[in-house]
């Protein structure tokens, strides 16, 4: 033991007797690897190391998509979005913010209403639009649907549809019934959405204004029939709407919504309990009343919105207002429409919650 020879860890020696060792064979020498001044061993000699000036390293395309986001661009985002929702707050607790004549917040509908609907139009009732390619870019035009669900859901998907996917980034300015501005907070929400009561005097307003306006002419008749005569359109009234798009000669889009009769089947309405609450109706489903708030979720169907093409009006003398077989022709025609598309979808709907 007193005479054992003490070999360095960095004699080229060692080096290839342990490679052999492990391979078998003679082993190619590895290159000298490079340390810092601290890792040095004392009592080594080492040629002087050739300084160098080293690249900063480039990380490859696959590396970088990869790449976390650095914690300054996280915080930097975070940080906005803060200040954005601080700023918001702030103008909404002083007032610093704009509504027009009927009450509509672009504001609040764009980033706060529209996000709380979004969910459920996206990911609970699952949308498909087609067509609203149809609906002009610009300029006032009147958009004409079916009603239908027990509760009215149908409408503020439609505007969803529209707000989402439009290019032109159009909001849809809801007629709404009476009913809609008595009942306590439903009130001052429908304003700010941009609906307004459904009468033609509000409605002309918004289209000389180049609003895009949607109404939805069964009413009650529609959102409040049984569950048997699912997708038969009602009467479509005495026309209003036709009268008001021929006077601002603004064109009518038909539009057919499938998936919003059955989120709530209807299967009977109590008429006393309704006339008690000054309801139109009081529905009974298979769920409602006897589960309790719980019956008052709707069943997750899959929907389909699709905007017809255009029906012109501008091409009508200003005195067509006033004819009643010109709004009885075009109501018909809007309706037959709306009825034709209804059940080309249904044909190609493969299943109610599918």
């Amino acid at each position: 033991m007193a005479d054992a020879k003490v070999i360095p860890f960095d004699d080229d020696r060692s080096r290839g007797s342990g490679a052999g060792g492990a391979s078998g064979g003679n082993a190619v020498p590895r290159p000298a690897r490079r340390r810092g001044a601290g890792s040095r061993r004392k009592g080594t000699a080492e040629p002087a190391p050739v300084r160098e000036v080293r690249p900063l390293p480039v990380r490859g395309a696959a590396e970088q998509d990869d790449a976390p986001v650095p914690q300054e661009d996280a915080d930097g985002g975070l940080e906005q979005r803060i200040a954005g929702g601080l700023a918001f707050l702030r103008r909404r607790l002083t007032g610093d913010y704009e509504v027009d004549d009927f009450g509509y917040d672009a504001e609040l509908t764009g980033q706060v209403l529209m996000s709380l609907l979004r969910p459920v139009y996206e990911n609970y009732f699952r949308v498909e639009v087609k067509g609203v390619e149809n609906i002009p870019a610009e300029g006032g035009a009147l958009i004409v649907a079916n009603h239908s669900g027990t509760l009215p859901l149908d409408g503020l998907m439609m505007q969803v549809a529209v707000h989402d996917h439009h290019p032109a980034d159009r909001h849809l300015r809801l007629l709404a019934a009476d009913l809609v501005f008595v009942l306590p907070v439903v009130n001052e929400l429908a304003r700010k959405l941009g609906h307004t009561l459904a009468c033609a005097e509000d409605a002309e307003r918004l289209l000389a204004q180049g609003e895009l306006v949607g109404v939805m002419p069964e009413g009650f008749k529609g959102i409040g029939k049984p569950f048997g005569e699912r997708y038969k359109l009602q009467r479509f009234g005495r026309g209003g709407f036709v009268s008001t798009a021929l006077r601002q000669g603004a064109p009518i889009i038909p539009c057919s919504i499938v998936g919003a009769e059955e989120i709530y089947p209807m299967i009977g309405n109590s008429k006393t309990l309704a006339r008690l609450l000054g309801f139109p109706y009081f529905p009974l489903t298979p769920t409602f009343p006897w589960l309790g708030p719980l019956g008052a979720v709707p069943l997750p169907t899959k929907w389909t919105i699709q905007f017809g093409e255009p029906i012109p009006t501008d091409g009508y003398a200003p005195e067509a207002a006033e004819d009643p077989m010109l709004m009885f022709n075009l109501t018909d025609q809007v309706r037959e429409q709306i009825q034709h598309t209804l059940y080309k979808l249904l044909v190609q709907r493969r299943s109610v919650f599918f």
